[in-house]
């Protein structure tokens, strides 16, 4: 049986990949901040499920995962999906360091523990949940744009660095749109808004296949083909907000 370790399986695209991969009877580590969400969760499966309350940004994070892995018995893929996203206008900046904290430092945290894990295995598949924001900045939300863009870039650099170690190890950066999870849910009209289980749908379809980079959906692929085509100069230009 697979194994899979979900980090932010208590709510939104993280809570509804946990669902699709029990009904494909995969054996479970799932992580997040609300323990008492994770323990409902594991009511469904009990001998498949092992949870552990983990906090990204707390310094023993690696830990608490290392002895998630150890409860299940072993890691064929990790999947992160744990993030924070604000719309920033006046720039607060205990807002851009609050995002950049999880998005960034507690995501390189856990990242690169996974990673030597995979390489003292000699196997498995990193898969993160970041974003089309990375594609292009969105002035609304500056320390969120660019902790995307920094996640994108640190895959790839991971991804290179296991090519040179000979590791077999997998890399799939998942980027949907806007998506109707609780990070949204803040009253502001959002385009395009796509339904949690969908989303969900195609990142399990991702991961079977270990596709290296997954645009959600259709709609997406074609706005961040039109994005790249918009030079710098006109695109800082552009009042992107909600």
């Amino acid at each position: 049986m697979k194994k899979a370790i979900i980090i932010g399986a208590t709510s939104g695209i993280g809570y509804e990949v946990t669902q699709l991969l029990l009904k494909k009877d995969w054996i479970l580590g799932i992580a997040g901040r609300r323990e008492s969400i994770l323990k409902e969760i594991q009511k469904q499966a009990p001998n498949r499920i092992k949870t552990a309350t983990i906090d990204i940004c707390s310094a023993d994070a690696p830990e608490r995962l290392r002895h998630l892995i150890e409860a299940i018995g072993g890691m064929d893929i990790y999947l992160h999906c744990a993030g924070i996203g604000h719309q920033n206008m006046k720039v607060d900046t205990q807002i851009e360091l609050q995002t950049l904290n999880t998005n960034c430092v507690g995501f390189t945290r856990m990242i690169t523990y996974a990673f030597h894990y995979f390489q003292q295995h000699g196997t498995g598949h990193i898969a993160i949940i970041s974003s089309i924001a990375g594609t292009k900045g969105l002035g609304c939300a500056p320390a969120y744009s660019a902790s995307k863009r920094f996640q994108n870039i640190y895959l790839d650099a991971m991804e290179q660095l296991s090519y040179m170690h000979h590791s077999k190890i997998h890399f799939t950066d998942i980027r949907p749109g806007f998506v109707a999870t609780d990070l949204l849910n803040d009253g502001k009209h959002y385009p395009m808004l796509m339904k949690p289980k969908k989303v969900a749908t195609c990142i399990v379809q991702a991961l079977e296949k270990k596709k290296r980079l997954v645009i959600i959906d259709k709609r997406y692929q074609l706005l961040v083909f039109l994005w790249r085509l918009i030079p710098a100069c006109l695109w800082k230009r552009l009042p992107i907000k909600n």
